[in-house]
């Protein structure tokens, strides 16, 4: 349903660093780098890009805007938690079961998009 989704940074190197890591541990790499925009993703389904806004305005992560990662199990969800963490994310909610189906730990990156990181059975 969806092809990519798209976040801003302020800083590409300090975005790209983060992303290269943070992403490495889910099997996903850099597809395209057009220099503003980077695209990552693992050759299949969507992609995460990251940008320098297209009109040079300032970056401001969304209100209610959220990436939800898979950590394809309780585990992969703390493993990604903590490597985020590693790399300078803030927490906005450690790892835990948040419903019955549910378990999620919450991040902010480098410029303050948050990311989830998320294990569903349903």
């Amino acid at each position: 349903m969806l092809g990519y989704v798209t976040i801003g940074t302020k800083d590409m190197e300090r975005a790209s660093a983060f992303y290269d890591a943070l992403l490495a541990e889910v099997g996903a790499t850099a597809l395209m780098d057009l220099g503003r925009i980077k695209f990552y993703g693992t050759g299949e389904g969507t992609m995460l890009a990251i940008c320098i806004p297209f009109d040079e305005k300032e970056q401001a992560p969304g209100n209610g805007n959220m990436i939800a990662i898979p950590g394809g199990s309780r585990e992969g969800v703390d493993k990604l938690y903590a490597k985020a963490r590693e790399l300078g994310a803030t927490d906005e909610g450690e790892p835990g079961e948040r419903m019955p189906v549910f378990y999620g730990g919450y991040v902010r990156d480098l410029d303050g998009n948050k990311i989830c990181f998320f294990d569903m059975k349903v």
